[in-house]
């Protein structure tokens, strides 16, 4: 399976960045300081992960 990576708009140009592909039934997130470690998520624990973010759960 070929992935499509993204990253956000505001990372255009720099080199630490998050990237996710969407593939059916699945998330895939990685950075792009280590693009060969890739998380895979379900869409639901992407949900979550989204929304947990937007609460700020994981502000320091």
């Amino acid at each position: 399976m070929t992935l499509h990576w993204k990253r956000p708009e505001a990372c255009a140009d720099a080199n630490a960045c998050p990237e996710v592909a969407i593939a059916e039934g699945s998330v895939y997130v990685r950075s792009s300081l280590q693009p060969t470690a890739i998380a895979q998520l379900t869409t639901e624990e992407w949900r979550d992960l989204l929304s947990a973010i937007r609460a700020g759960e994981f502000d320091l």
